[in-house]
C-alpha cells in the first residue's frame, strides 16, 4: 500500500491491544464522565491550564468549543458548559506536547505511517512551517515567506484554476472561511470541497428542495416545548452529548422520545447529568420511550409504514393530519397518499425488522401531538438513497403541520463546530449568481461561474492526474474520506499537497510530491494582533453566529491564524496585481466582518449582534415562508424503498465512532459506553450470525467489499458479540473506510455510502 517513491502505509499498525469486552453501559454521563473528562485534560494540559481552559469554553466572552456544533443556551453559560468529549477535543488541541523540527529529523513520514491514527494525533502540536521536498522522507523546517511562495509558484504553474483543490474543515471560522472562498474564487476556481460533503450534503439537498433551506429550523428552547422527539440514526451521547441536556428538558416538560437506530446507545437510554445532584448520587433521567431497532438502511420503510398507519387513522378522524397546514403551506399531499397505496404496511414492518407492537405505540404518540421535532445525523445521509431518507421525516412533519411553531421542526445535528457557518459565508462549490454578483459589487473582480468539484469528485480528479495541488484549511483527509487506499494514492499523485493544521495526522503522511504544513492557532489560543486580542465568529448547529475568543497561551510563537495564512498566500500570488488588498483584509477581522455583511444580507450588523449569546441567521422555515419553492408551497416527496440485494453471504457493514473519538481525531482506545476497551478493529456482530458462520467471539477476520470487480480489503478485525439486528454489522471507521467505494454515493449530494457498504467476513487461513 504504497506509491513508486515513499514507502507509506494508509493504515498503521494492525497489530491488537489487549482486548477487554464488558457489557454496555446502561446510561451516559455521571461522575465516570466527570473523572475521564478531567484526567484526559490534565494528561494533556496539567492542571492549570486544564482548569482555566475549561473555565472559559463555551462561556458567553470565551471561545467555542472545537467539538461539535450543538448551541450554547441563550440563558447565561453554567460554569461547566462543556461534556466530556468537549473536555477532550480541548485537550487534544491545548496539549504540551510539541512536534517540531527535532521530531521530524527523527521520524521520517515512512515510520510514522505505520503508526495507528491514535499514536499520530498524540504526537502534539505542530510549532512550525515545514516542507517535504520531492524524494525526501522528512519534514524539515521553512520560514513562513518561503512557504507562501512555494505555494504560490505552484499555483502559477498550473495550466488552469481547475487543477487546484482547496478543501475545507469545519473547524474554520467564519472570518477565515470567507476569506479563504474569496481568494479561490479571485484565483479562479469553484473547487471548494468541504467536510459537508461528506456528513450533511445529503441534509441540505434535501432541506433545501422540500423547504427551501439546507439548515434545520429548531432552536434549542424549542425542546422544553416538544411533545415528541425523534432521534434517528444518531448517536449523542457520544457524538453531541449536551443535546442529552435538552432531551432532559424535554422529557421533564412531559414530552417524548423515540430513538430509531440499530444499535441501541448509552446515551439514550439514561442520562446523568453531571450538573444535578440526582445526576451525580441517583438514577438519573430515562430519555427514551419508545427504541425502535431498526435494520440499517430501513429507515424509509419504517417511516413509510407509520405514516400509511397515521394515513389510516386520519382516513377515520380528520384530526390526525394538519389538514388546514397542508393546505396552506405545501404541495403534493394527494400524490404522496396515492403512493402510500402501492405499499402493505405488514411488509414494509418487517423489512425494517421493527417490532410491529413497539411501531404500533409510535404511531399512538404521534396522532395525538403535533409539536413534533425530528433530530438525525450521519445514521440517516451516509447511504445511495440518503436525500430520500430526509424527504421522508420532512413528509412526516409536513403532515402533522410540525414546521413553524415552538417545539418543532427539522434538527439535522451537525458536527464539527463551525461546518454550518463555512458553508454560509460560501465555501461551496456549486456556482451562485447572485452570491457572485454580490462579490464583484464588493470586491472588484469577477467570481467563476462554472460549478467546481465535491469531494468524491476531487478524489478522482487527483487519482486521474487532472488535479495538481491539494490545499486543506483543517482537516485530516484521507482519513475522512472514503475508499482510503485510493485517496491515499490521489495526494500522492499530486506535485503540491498543503494542510493548514494544529496537530500531526495521517494525511500528512500521505502527502504530494512536494508537501506542505502550515501550523495554526488553536481556538483555544489567544490571537494577538498588535498586544490586543481579536476573535472570530462561529455558527452552532441552529443557525446562531456568535464570538469565540481564545484565552490560552499559543503552543508556539511561529504559529499565524488561518485568515493571516489565507492572506499570505493570496499576498504571494497576486504580488499586488489585485483589487483585494490581501495582507491588511487578513490581519483585520473587523475589516473581514464589514466585507462579509456586504456580501451576504444576513451577516448584517454582525460586528454588534455577535456579542453575547449572538444572533439567528434568518431562516424562512420558521417564518413559514416557501416562497422559493415550487407554487410557494413546502414540497411532499415520494420516496422509495431501498433494497440491497444482500447474498446468503454478505452482511451491511455501518461505520461508527467510538466513545473516544471525534470525526477522525482518537483521543484514546475505549468505547466505553459499548463496552469495548482497549482496541478499535472490531466488528460488532449479531451472537445468531456468529453461530451461523461458524465465528466464534473474539475471533480474527478480514472484511471485504468488492464494488464494480474491486476487491478491498481491511485485515485483521476481533468479532464481538452485539446487540445489532442480524444481517447486519458495524465497524469504526477510520479503520475501515478502505472498504467504502469513491465512486458510491449519494444520489443528488454525493455523500459517501459509509453507512451501509455490503461486505464479507473472510476467516483467516
Amino acid at each position: 500500500m504504497a506509491n513508486s517513491k515513499r514507502n507509506i502505509s494508509i493504515t498503521g499498525s494492525t497489530e491488537f491491544s489487549d482486548l477487554l469486552v464488558k457489557e454496555p453501559s446502561t446510561y451516559a454521563a455521571g461522575t465516570k464522565a466527570v473523572k475521564v473528562a478531567l484526567q484526559h485534560a490534565f494528561k494533556e494540559m496539567g492542571v492549570v491550564k486544564s482548569l482555566k481552559g475549561l473555565a472559559q469554553m463555551n462561556q458567553k466572552e470565551g471561545f467555542d468549543c472545537p467539538g461539535c456544533a450543538w448551541p450554547d443556551p441563550d440563558k447565561p453559560s453554567k460554569v461547566a458548559e462543556y461534556c466530556e468529549n468537549g473536555a477532550k477535543a480541548l485537550a487534544e488541541e491545548a496539549t504540551n506536547k510539541k512536534v517540531d523540527a527535532a521530531f521530524f529529523k527523527k521520524y521520517s513520514i515512512e515510520e510514522i505511517s505505520q503508526w495507528t491514527d491514535y499514536q499520530i494525533g498524540k504526537s502534539g502540536r505542530i510549532t512550525e512551517p515545514m516542507v517535504l521536498y520531492p524524494d525526501s522522507i522528512h519534514y524539515e523546517p521553512i520560514s513562513w515567506e518561503k512557504a507562501y511562495e512555494l505555494v504560490a509558484e505552484h499555483l502559477h504553474q498550473l495550466k488552469e484554476p481547475d487543477e487546484a483543490i482547496f478543501y475545507t474543515s469545519g473547524r474554520s471560522s467564519n472570518e477565515a472561511a470567507f476569506l479563504y472562498g474569496l481568494f479561490i474564487r479571485a484565483f479562479g476556481t469553484n473547487n471548494m470541497p468541504d467536510c459537508s460533503n461528506m456528513c450533511h450534503e445529503s441534509s441540505g439537498v434535501a432541506l433545501s428542495e422540500t423547504l427551501g433551506i439546507g439548515k434545520g429550523s429548531v432552536t434549542l428552547d424549542d425542546f422544553e416545548k416538544a411533545e415528541v422527539v425523534l432521534v434517528i440514526g444518531q448517536n449523542p451521547g457520544t457524538n453531541h452529548p449536551r443535546m442529552l441536556s435538552a432531551l432532559q428538558k424535554c422529557k421533564e416538560q412531559g414530552g417524548k422520545v423515540i430513538s430509531i437506530n440499530p444499535l441501541e446507545e448509552a446515551g439514550l437510554i439514561r442520562f446523568k447529568n453531571p450538573q444535578e445532584v440526582k445526576g451525580l448520587i441517583a438514577g438519573g433521567e430515562a430519555l427514551t420511550d419508545i427504541h425502535l431497532q431498526v435494520k440499517i438502511n430501513q429507515d424509509v420503510a419504517l417511516l413509510k409504514a407509520i405514516l400509511i398507519k397515521l394515513a389510516a387513522l386520519d382516513q377515520q378522524t380528520k384530526k390526525v393530519f394538519d389538514h388546514e397546514f397542508i393546505q396552506t403551506y405545501t404541495q403534493g399531499y394527494e400524490s404522496l397518499l396515492e403512493h402510500l397505496e402501492n405499499f402493505d404496511a405488514q411488509e414494509l414492518i418487517k423489512q425494517s425488522g421493527v417490532s410491529p407492537a413497539l411501531i404500533d405505540q409510535v404511531v399512538e404518540l404521534l396522532a395525538h401531538r403535533n409539536r413534533i421535532i425530528i433530530c438525525w445525523a450521519m445514521g440517516l445521509t451516509q447511504h445511495k438513497n440518503g436525500v430520500e431518507n430526509i424527504k421522508e421525516c420532512v413528509n412526516l412533519l409536513l403532515l402533522k403541520g410540525s414546521l413553524g411553531k415552538p417545539g418543532a421542526g427539522t434538527c439535522p445535528v451537525r458536527g464539527h463546530s463551525n461546518v454550518q457557518g463555512d458553508r454560509s459565508v460560501g465555501i461551496v462549490h456549486h456556482a451562485s449568481p447572485a452570491f457572485n454578483s454580490a462579490v464583484e459589487n464588493v470586491f472588484g473582480f469577477t467570481p467563476p461561474t462554472k460549478a467546481g468539484l465535491d469531494t468524491v469528485h476531487s478524489i478522482k480528479a487527483m487519482h486521474e492526474g487532472k488535479a495538481k495541488v491539494f490545499f486543506a484549511l483543517g482537516g485530516n483527509f484521507v482519513s475522512a474520506v472514503s475508499d482510503t487506499k485510493y485517496a491515499a494514492d490521489a495526494l500522492q499523485n499530486c506535485e503540491l499537497t498543503v494542510q493548514v493544521s494544529t496537530k500531526l495526522n495521517r494525511t500528512h503522511t500521505t502527502a504530494g510530491k512536494t508537501a506542505l504544513i502550515l501550523p495554526t492557532l488553536g481556538r483555544s489560543e489567544f490571537d494577538l494582533k498588535d498586544g490586543k486580542p481579536r476573535f472570530f465568529t462561529v455558527e452552532n448547529s441552529m443557525g446562531k453566529v456568535h464570538r469565540s475568543k481564545g484565552m490560552l497561551s499559543p503552543a508556539s510563537d511561529n504559529l499565524k491564524s488561518e485568515p493571516e495564512i489565507i492572506g499570505g498566500i493570496a499576498d504571494a500570488y497576486f504580488n499586488g496585481n489585485h483589487p483585494v488588498d490581501w495582507l491588511p483584509l487578513s490581519e483585520d477581522y473587523t475589516a473581514i466582518r464589514a466585507k462579509l455583511q456586504e456580501v451576504i444580507a444576513g451577516f448584517k450588523g454582525i460586528e454588534e449582534k455577535s456579542k453575547g449569546s449572538g444572533f439567528y441567521l434568518p431562516n424562512n422555515v420558521r417564518e413559514l415562508d416557501f416562497s422559493k419553492l415550487p407554487n410557494g408551497k413546502a414540497q411532499f416527496s415520494i420516496c422509495s424503498v431501498p433494497d440491497h440485494h444482500l447474498q446468503e453471504d454478505e452482511f451491511l457493514m455501518m461505520t461508527i465512532r467510538s466513545h473516544d473519538q471525534f470525526n477522525t481525531t482518537i483521543y484514546g482506545m475505549n468505547d466505553r459506553y459499548r463496552g469495548i476497551f482497549n482496541e478499535r478493529r472490531v466488528v460488532l456482530m449479531n451472537p445468531k450470525d456468529i453461530e451461523k458462520f461458524d465465528l466464534t467471539p473474539l475471533e480474527i477476520v478480514d472484511l471485504t467489499s468488492n464494488y464494480d470487480n474491486t476487491l478491498r480489503k481491511a485485515e485483521n478485525f476481533k468479532i464481538i458479540s452485539y446487540n445489532i439486528p442480524q444481517g447486519n454489522i458495524a465497524t469504526y471507521f477510520p479503520e475501515t473506510n478502505i472498504l467504502v467505494p469513491f465512486n458510491h454515493y449519494a444520489d443528488k449530494s454525493n455523500t459517501p455510502i459509509s453507512k451501509s457498504v455490503v461486505v464479507k467476513i473472510l476467516k483467516k487461513e
